[in-house]
């Protein structure tokens, strides 16, 4: 049996968890600088807001339904994210982090008969340690796990975990199940399958597999076989390392300033570099990018991008961050107003046996020892303590008026309990 634990409108309960006064409430998320919505709670989505939606266009309904706007507080998210995989380890023998709110729980080998109450207990637990509120689905695959964690979301009676396992009560469930809400299955797919009269989950394990492999590819006669109950998805304990690597941000303010754009270019630089190391791989290729408002009227519009490639793949900061000045240089165009910038290293590949070449004049192994050195103080000392000059030491200026504190990442944050 595999399971699926899903946290309910994840950002949304992390801020309910240090401010009770949201709950029952309409709460929304939102993007960098505040510009549009990227998580609701339940409240939100009756009123009809939609994801990815601009805070500008909903102004009338935010203020006539009391909505409360939050800030993404994505250090907080990614702090409670990793006690509640923590927590999770405890049950079973491997679990495989799917995302910041879900993680694939193998319950392979176990006692079937107490899946139902290890299910229930594992949902309590969570609740009770970190506060967040989950579903946990369990069932023979991995596609109906997210169909049985779905359920719980759907019906509390179920109290956080359902148990789907007897063939009779998956037929009743994927007969009930629209074929979009299948996980697999995207929007095109979703098309084709209304067209051919396939409107359920179930409807869908009715047709001849010879169909499905021609017409859905190999992906989709996986999830055929997975809602007949025949795992074809197996949990991978560790995620598979990164093939592109991006880091890029939407200024609250547009830019001009060549010096101020490269502070944020060496700041992206050094965050992917980071991130490139920490999966012991190095890269080939670097990509800068900027660009223009795309939405404001009567503007100049450019968008510009530039490919370095390097004759030795590397990881260091220094030679990452040199290449990206000197392409954003190359591309920065005088009297434009920039709203987004961002790097993307790809070309990743294993740092183990990477090849050199002989007119390589770069001491790539004092390169290496300096990259451990940083990332180690980093690590111990806190992020920033010792960075490339070019980035700075202040973090990119975001327009975040509703950013909640660092509760469980930030000391001066932390919360205080007075007694007489």
């Amino acid at each position: 049996m595999i399971g699926i634990c899903d946290a309910n409108n994840f950002y949304v309960s992390c801020e309910r968890v240090f401010n009770p006064a949201l709950n029952g409430r309409p709460v929304v998320v939102l993007s960098n600088n505040d510009r549009c919505i990227i998580a609701r709670s339940n409240e939100a989505k009756t009123l009809g807001l939609k994801m990815g939606q601009p805070i500008y266009q909903i102004a009338d309904v935010i203020r006539a339904n009391h909505v409360v706007l939050c800030s993404s507080n994505f250090k907080l998210y990614g702090d409670m994210s990793r006690r509640m995989q923590t927590i999770l380890k405890r049950f079973v023998p491997q679990t495989e982090v799917y995302s910041v709110d879900e993680a694939f729980l193998d319950f392979r080998g176990m006692d079937l008969t107490k899946l139902d109450e290890l299910g229930h207990t594992i949902s309590r637990t969570v609740r009770h340690s970190t506060g967040l509120p989950v579903s946990v689905g369990i069932a023979p695959t991995k596609t109906l796990a997210k169909i049985a964690s779905k359920l719980c979301k759907k019906y509390p009676k179920l109290n956080g975990a359902c148990y789907m396992h007897r063939p009779e009560d998956i037929e009743k469930v994927l007969r009930k199940t629209p074929v979009g809400d299948v996980w697999g299955i995207g929007g095109e797919y979703e098309e084709l399958l209304l067209r051919q009269g396939v409107k359920t989950a179930y409807d869908f394990t009715q047709l001849p597999p010879g169909w499905v492999r021609k017409r859905m590819t190999v992906e989709g006669l996986r999830t055929w076989k997975e809602l007949r109950g025949e795992p074809c998805i197996e949990i991978v304990a560790q995620n598979p390392k990164k093939k592109q690597i991006c880091n890029s941000c939407s200024f609250p303010s547009e830019v001009s300033d060549l010096e101020e754009l490269h502070t944020a270019v060496a700041t992206f630089t050094t965050t992917v570099a980071e991130k490139l190391r920490k999966q012991k791989s190095v890269c080939g290729e670097l990509v800068v990018f900027i660009h223009t408002n795309y939405f404001k009227e009567n503007a100049p519009v450019s968008y510009e991008s530039l490919i370095v490639r390097f004759s030795v793949r590397t990881d260091s900061t220094l030679e990452l961050v040199a290449a990206a000045t000197d392409a954003l240089k190359a591309i920065f165009r005088k009297g434009f107003a920039y709203k987004k910038a961002g790097v993307i290293l790809s070309d990743i590949a294993p740092k183990a046996g990477v090849q050199t070449s002989i007119f390589d004049t770069l001491d790539r192994g004092k390169h290496s020892r300096l990259m451990e050195a940083l990332d180690r103080i980093n690590e111990t000392q806190g992020r920033r303590t010792v960075v490339v000059a070019s980035r700075g030491f202040d973090p990119i200026k975001m327009d975040r008026q509703h950013l909640s504190r660092g509760f469980t990442t930030d000391l001066d944050d932390i919360i205080r309990v007075k007694t007489e």
